[in-house]
C-alpha cells in the first residue's frame, strides 16, 4: 500500500488516531474508531499514549504536546447524557437547537472533577483557541455540541463538535450584539488542554 495512502487512511475524519506511537504503552484501551476529541493535560484517566508526530500531524502544526491523552470518538459522545440549547446564531441571527453533553460531563470522561481549579484551552481544526477557567465553563453550562437541528454536525460546517453555550440566556452575553457572543466558542473543536490554575 501507498505509505502516503495508508497514513491518509489512518488519520480518519478529524486527523486524528487513537492508536499509540508505539514509544509508550496506552494507560487504557482507546476505541479502535477515529478519534474527534483528544483531552490532554492535567487528567488522570488517559486511554492513549503520547502525540506521534507522525500520525498527529494537525495536533503537531498546531504545537501541541502530551505524554498520554484521552481519545475520545463519536460513539463516547453520544454515549453521554446530552444537554439541548438553542442559541441564536452568529451566522444568520436565529435560534437553532444545539445539542450534545455538557464539557463537564466530557471532562470528567478524562478524570476531570467538575470544580477542579483549572484553565482549559480549547482548539479548532483551524488553529482558533481559547482559554476558559472551568468555572467559567460551569456557569455557562457549556456543552460540546454534536448535533445542530437535529443531524449530526460534520467537519467542514460547525463540527464534528462544537464547544458552545446559549448566549441568549446568559447575563455576561445576552445583551451583546450577536456577532460579540461566541468569542470563547470555537466549532470544529477537536483538543482540549487541561492546566493546573
Amino acid at each position: 500500500m501507498n505509505k502516503r495512502n495508508f497514513v491518509a487512511a489512518s488519520v480518519g475524519l478529524a486527523g486524528l488516531w487513537t492508536a499509540t506511537s508505539g514509544h509508550a504503552a496506552p494507560p487504557a484501551a482507546a476505541s479502535a474508531n477515529p478519534a474527534l476529541l483528544t483531552i490532554s493535560g492535567a487528567i488522570t484517566q488517559p486511554n492513549r499514549g503520547e502525540l506521534d508526530p507522525t500520525i498527529d500531524q494537525m495536533m503537531g502544526k498546531h504545537g501541541i504536546q502530551f505524554a498520554n491523552a484521552h481519545a475520545l470518538d463519536a460513539a463516547a459522545l453520544q454515549r453521554m447524557a446530552a444537554v439541548t440549547i438553542k442559541p441564536t446564531l452568529e451566522y444568520d441571527s436565529k435560534p437553532h437547537t444545539l445539542k450534545g453533553p455538557l464539557l463537564t460531563t466530557v471532562l470528567a470522561a478524562a478524570g476531570v472533577a467538575a470544580g477542579s481549579s483549572v484553565q482549559l484551552v480549547l482548539r479548532a481544526v483551524d488553529g482558533y483557541n481559547v482559554t476558559i477557567s472551568m468555572a467559567d465553563v460551569q456557569a455557562y453550562r457549556m456543552i460540546i455540541a454534536t448535533h445542530i437541528d437535529g443531524q449530526p454536525m460534520a467537519l467542514g460546517g460547525l463540527g464534528p463538535q462544537w464547544a458552545v453555550y446559549d448566549a441568549d440566556v446568559l447575563p455576561a452575553f445576552k445583551d451583546k450584539p450577536v456577532k460579540e457572543r461566541f468569542g470563547l466558542c470555537p466549532w470544529g473543536l477537536y483538543h482540549i488542554e487541561v492546566k493546573k490554575a
